[in-house]
């Protein structure tokens, strides 16, 4: 099975609930473009989350190094994204794939984190709770079913919400997975009680 993780913006939750599912599943993990500390990375972060020994961290297509929308960061970099210098990991493992940002951000002057997403695929839709987080929520949603892109499901990051939770998945009749709550931290201990909470319908996808 792939899974691929996106938000509905940046700074959502992506990388925290790629942990955790890379966890429940004992999965491989790839973040195809990291733009930003490469010394503190997604893939770092993902490292530091997990406790089981059957997770391989595969490298960043791309390793920018501005914190910044991808198109950019690699113009500063004095490169230019290519779809095809971005190859899938070879694995007989689950695959977790961590996207950038939102679906559309630019990689390129033609091409979107979207346009990463293969049609065998899952994509998991991380949401968190802001003013506007509902209509950022249901455009990403609609982005993906435009492209006839499978949608596994939505997970909610931050304290529940039920008036924005129940709006989202009425208009859009996708699965819940389950809620990260505001923790005051993430550890190894912390990240595997999710991972237990999560691995069930995980495994069912």
């Amino acid at each position: 099975m792939k899974l691929f993780i996106t938000g509905i913006g940046t700074d959502v939750g992506k990388t925290i609930a790629s942990a955790i599912i890379t966890e429940a599943l004992e999965a491989d993990y790839w973040k195809p473009i990291q733009a930003g500390d490469l010394n503190d990375s997604d893939s770092h972060k993902i490292e530091s989350y997990v406790s089981n020994s059957k997770t391989v961290i595969h490298p960043n297509s791309y390793a920018l190094t501005t914190p910044a929308s991808p198109h950019l960061a690699a113009e500063l970099d004095q490169i230019t994204i290519s779809l095809d210098q971005i190859q899938e990991p070879q694995t007989q493992n689950h695959l977790v794939v961590e996207g950038a940002g939102g679906v559309f951000v630019p990689l390129n002057d033609t091409d979107c984190v979207i346009d990463l997403i293969q049609p065998d695929y899952k994509v998991i839709v991380v949401s968190r709770h802001y003013l506007g987080s509902i209509n950022h929520t249901l455009l990403t949603i609609e982005a993906l079913k435009n492209r006839n892109l499978a949608i596994a499901g939505i997970v909610f990051n931050g304290n529940e919400n039920k008036a924005t939770e129940s709006i989202i998945l009425n208009k859009t009749g996708i699965p819940y997975i389950g809620r990260i709550q505001q923790e005051p931290y993430f550890d190894k201990n912390v990240v595997r009680e999710y991972a237990d909470l999560f691995q069930e319908k995980m495994i069912n996808l």
